[in-house]
């Protein structure tokens, strides 16, 4: 998605939200008028949802070398980085709402997982103060951190379908049925999802939780189909992938809670723009819902 293309679809999307949003803020007293500045709300979301699209490691980079130089026919009347970074926090809730509307569409294969978010490195942690009693101590197979943990589910084809941002420390399984509550049919997982309880409460819900068994379990009798899609979970590893090395969405240098949630809500929409995204290049039987052409 090319820039113009990008801030054509914020800028409808956000004409479209910001009336009601303005008209609840006056309401509840959270704001007393609505100020215009220079830069509009429609560009600032553009420019943070461009940077991860721009592959430069730092946002100051990027926007003292790209905007400011290189972008200055597209954006007139940029402000400096300084006064850009106090109107970050301004732009949260529109980039909520607009990340929520670019949310797929469930297939019936599901898939979910959660990739660590750490805020800073280990030997920083007894000093660390920017997400003092926000962040906490996790554990995943690659070792300890400190931070949040990113939960998503998304479809074989790569879309993203929900997500939720919890400390470093919680559990996976807690945030399931959260993840879970527009979705149906098959929800593929690793082994931290393994609950007899959480299979219960999904499948009362019209979903069935598939997750390999660990070695000291009984085995049960798995379909040919669902056996193939549990080898094949490794696409959200694809997608944590991207979302870190190419999206942006972790780095050691946030100053603010706000903008490390701006930060990450930017790298999903920014993910979720991509033309191409990880697939298993599923097909289905017509005039059926159960059979599953598996690709050779």
């Amino acid at each position: 998605m090319s820039l113009l293309e990008l801030f054509c679809a914020v800028d409808d999307f956000y004409h479209a939200f910001a009336p009601q949003w303005h008209q609840a803020l006056l309401q509840t007293g959270a704001a007393r008028r609505i100020r215009v500045g220079s830069l509009s709300q429609s560009e600032v979301m553009t420019i943070l949802i461009h940077f991860h699209q721009s592959h430069y490691r730092t946002f100051k980079a990027y926007y003292t070398e790209q905007v400011l130089v290189h972008l200055r026919a597209e954006f007139p009347k940029a402000v400096s980085y300084s006064r850009f970074i106090e109107l970050i926090p301004s732009v949260l809730l529109p980039l909520c709402a607009y990340l929520d509307s670019c949310r797929g569409h469930c297939t019936g294969i599901s898939f979910v997982d959660s990739t660590p978010l750490a805020v800073c490195k280990n030997p920083r942690i007894p000093h660390h103060r920017v997400f003092a009693g926000l962040a906490q101590r996790g554990k995943n197979s690659v070792g300890w951190f400190y931070g949040f943990k990113v939960h998503l589910a998304a479809t074989d084809s790569g879309e993203l379908l929900a997500w939720q941002i919890t400390p470093g420390n919680i559990d996976d399984r807690k945030p399931l049925p959260h993840l879970a509550r527009t979705l149906f049919g098959k929800l593929l997982g690793d082994k931290g999802y393994l609950s007899q309880r959480l299979f219960e409460a999904l499948f009362a819900q019209g979903i069935e939780l598939l997750t390999p068994l660990r070695k000291n379990m009984k085995t049960r009798l798995v379909t040919l189909s669902d056996k193939w899609l549990l080898r094949h979970r490794a696409i959200m590893e694809t997608i944590n992938d991207q979302l870190k090395n190419i999206s942006q969405i972790e780095h050691s240098r946030h100053r603010s809670p706000a903008n490390f949630l701006v930060n990450v809500v930017c790298g999903l929409i920014a993910y979720c723009h991509q033309p191409k995204k990880p697939s298993l290049h599923l097909e289905w039987e017509p005039n059926t819902d159960l059979s599953l052409v598996i690709p050779n």
